[in-house]
């Protein structure tokens, strides 16, 4: 616990997908080494949702930046958002931990997958990293954040 540490110290935004009105099908992040911080957060937000629509979302894992064996991270994965079950404006969270990959066979990266299915819902999901390992998280931030105040 560092106390005098600012939030942004100890949190970087690793990846985004940004706010939109999804059409049906897959968005996925880019993929992020978790090799820089001890912890991942993801968070998946819903605003509005047509009828009928439903998000889910997961944790992949992968052996580089390229997505090589590519697999999902077990038990790493929302119960399904709907719009027919108040799924709408609602967050969703995933931790991760780096020991919950499959460090022995090279996995060290990780990505979110959003996906919409039967009709268009407004999502954005950011993936963060938590507790920077050597500097200041604010040092891994990606390129799009503008400002730190």
């Amino acid at each position: 616990m560092f106390p005098n540490a600012k939030a942004s110290e100890q949190l970087s935004i690793l990846a985004t997908l940004d706010p939109g009105n999804q059409a049906p099908g897959v968005a996925n992040t880019g993929w992020v080494p978790l090799s820089t911080h001890h912890g991942l957060l993801a968070l998946v937000q819903t605003g509005a949702l047509a009828t009928g629509a439903t998000v889910d979302a997961k944790l992949q894992q992968a052996q580089d930046t390229n997505g090589t064996g590519a697999k999902d991270v077990a038990g790493k994965s929302i119960a399904q958002l709907t719009q027919a079950s108040n799924g709408a404006n609602r967050q969703a969270l995933i931790n991760l931990r780096p020991e919950e990959l499959d460090v022995n066979n090279g996995f060290a990266f990780v990505r979110l997958v959003v996906t919409v299915a039967a009709a268009a819902a407004n999502t954005s999901a950011q993936l963060l990293g938590v507790n920077p390992r050597l500097a200041s998280a604010e040092t891994a931030n990606q390129a799009a954040v503008a400002q730190i105040v």
